[in-house]
This record gives structure tokens, C-alpha cells and sequence, in this order.
């Protein structure tokens, strides 16, 4: 089982990397704005230096782009062409299935994780707090996120999935504090705000990241309770054919 699981992992990684689309919605995305925010003066941070107020939120961008609108786009378009049924029939077990695409999803953020690391850095970021505290949190988002892809990928059709997500990560972009401190925002809406998935991951990597915060207990408390509402209404509701 292990070795399958692993097999189907790769070749999961390798479809996604030759994938033009997917590779621009995580990668080439994320790195345009972390570089173009961080170089033109359209932010007043005050003194807070750009790179290092936007280089968390990039983080942040990426696996909601990896665990969520590429993992629903590409789950929907599989279970509507009879990709999962066929898989389902294999000798991989469809828990097995589910196991290849989260390792397939944490294996594709590792490889976000050090580009945009290494062009932070480039940019002049100097982060702050440990490391491993900023990996448990990428670890609680991805789950987060990746229970709303399969919810969406698994109870919509595929290209209501497609539309539904590609709005969602628009959405999320703009109102969850990735570009754009929440200040910038009406007083009235940021509690709001402040409880999407997004935001938690976002704010949480920023104190950790740019204020050398331990464990942000808020945040982490918003994306467990993402995580497990998602997934378990995904493992209730997820139609296979």
C-alpha cells in the first residue's frame, strides 16, 4: 500500500507540475505579487518594511492555490471523467487515493515554500520565530483548505467547481489580508474577515514570520475548526462517480 500510495503521489506531482494552468495559479502567481508588491510603493505599512509584511501572506496564497483550487479544479474534472471511479477499482484503495493527493499536496507546497522563500529572501526578507511553528500552521491551512476543495470538487459539477473556485481564490485574494492589510477594510466587516481560513493562515504566518510570535492560539483555533468541519462534511457528502 505504502509503495502505491507513493507511485500514485508522483505521478499526481508530475500532473500537476506539466499542468500550465496549475503551475501559474501556485507558483508563478504567488512570486509576481510577492515581487511586484514588495518593489512598487502601492502599500503604506508604515514603517513596517513590505517584503516582510507581504512575503507571509504570499506563503499563505500558495497553499489555499494548491490544497484548494487546484486539488477541487482537478478532483472535479477527475471524478466527471471517470478518473476516481477507474482509480477506485484499482488495487489502490480509494483511502489510499486520498492519501496520494494529500501527500502529492504537501509534496508541491514544499517546493512553493522554498521559492518563494528563496525570492523573499532575495527581495531582502528577514523572518523572524521558528520555523517549525510556521510549518504547523501551513500543516492546519493545508487541511483546512484541502477539506474545501474536496467538499466543492466532490458535491458540484465540474465546471461549477472550476467557476466556483477560480471566484473563491479572487475573493479570498483581495478580502484576506494577503496584499492588503485588514485595516484597509470597514471596521464593521473585519470580524468577519478575521474567520476566514485565509486570514487565520495569513495573520498567523505574519506574527510568527514578522513578529517572532509563538504559536498564534486565535488563528490556529480558526483553521482546526476549518479543517474538521470541512472534511467531515467532505468524507459525508463526496460522490465518487
Amino acid at each position: 500500500m505504502a509503495r502505491m500510495v507513493a507511485a500514485q503521489a508522483a505521478a499526481e506531482v508530475r500532473a500537476t507540475l506539466r499542468n500550465g494552468e496549475q503551475l501559474l495559479l501556485t507558483l508563478i502567481i504567488p512570486v509576481l505579487l510577492l515581487a511586484g508588491f514588495s518593489a512598487a510603493p502601492l502599500l503604506d505599512l508604515g514603517e513596517v518594511r513590505r517584503v516582510d509584511f507581504l512575503a507571509p501572506g504570499v506563503l499563505a496564497l500558495a497553499v489555499m492555490s494548491t490544497a484548494f483550487t487546484g486539488q477541487a479544479i482537478a478532483t472535479g474534472f477527475e471524478r466527471r471523467y471517470g478518473v476516481l471511479k477507474r482509480l477506485g477499482a484499482t488495487p489502490l484503495s480509494r483511502t489510499g487515493l486520498m492519501l496520494a493527493k494529500t501527500a502529492a499536496v504537501i509534496a508541491v507546497e514544499v517546493v512553493q515554500v522554498a521559492v518563494i522563500a528563496g525570492v523573499a529572501l532575495a527581495l531582502g526578507w528577514r523572518p523572524q520565530g521558528s520555523p517549525l511553528t510556521a510549518a504547523l500552521l501551513i500543516v492546519l491551512g493545508t487541511a483546512a483548505f484541502s477539506g474545501l476543495g474536496l467538499l466543492m470538487a466532490g458535491t458540484l459539477r465540474a465546471e461549477a467547481t472550476l467557476a466556483a473556485a477560480n471566484l473563491v481564490y479572487l475573493v479570498l485574494l483581495g478580502c484576506g489580508g494577503v496584499v492588503f492589510p485588514l485595516t484597509a477594510f470597514p471596521e464593521a466587516v473585519r470580524p468577519a474577515l478575521e474567520l476566514l481560513p485565509i486570514t487565520a493562515l495569513t495573520g498567523g504566518l505574519r506574527e510568527v514570520l514578522a513578529e517572532g510570535a509563538a504559536l498564534p492560539l486565535g488563528p490556529a483555533a480558526v483553521l482546526v475548526v476549518w479543517a474538521a468541519a470541512a472534511l467531515a462534511l467532505a468524507a459525508r457528502t463526496f460522490r465518487w462517480e
